[in-house]
């Protein structure tokens, strides 16, 4: 599967997704950073990736509808601490496992995967 990153992860938190064979990029290393969400967005649909991030913009889907998406990924650490990213992080490789992400909201907390799937 095919991810990018927001610009407000780091490079060196997607190692499980990685590690499991999947393709990860960022904003960051498309040279995106300070680009607008909806382009952010439409990046993502184009590429055929997965978004990855902390922007709870990305919660609205009227704004931001998954519908033909891979699906967007919202991580909610609770505290910002990177011990708790990590965490996160580690439990994506199972989620994608046993759940299909695309054209589903997921919100990712720790021991805890909430689906928004709006097809339901």
């Amino acid at each position: 599967m095919k991810f990018k990153l927001d610009e407000n992860l780091g490079a060196g938190l997607a190692l499980p997704l990685a590690r499991d064979g999947h393709d990860v990029s960022s904003v960051l290393l498309q040279r995106m950073g300070g680009h607008p969400d909806g382009s952010v967005f439409e990046a993502c649909r184009r590429e055929g990736r997965a978004l990855i991030t902390l922007d709870l913009d990305f919660n609205d889907p009227i704004t931001y509808p998954t519908q033909g998406t891979s699906g967007i990924i919202l991580l909610r650490p609770g505290k910002p601490l990177l011990s708790i990213l990590r965490r996160l992080f580690a439990q994506l490789p199972d989620c994608l496992a046993r759940e299909r992400l695309d054209g589903r909201l997921w919100v990712v907390e720790v021991g805890r995967l909430r689906i928004f799937d709006p097809n339901r």
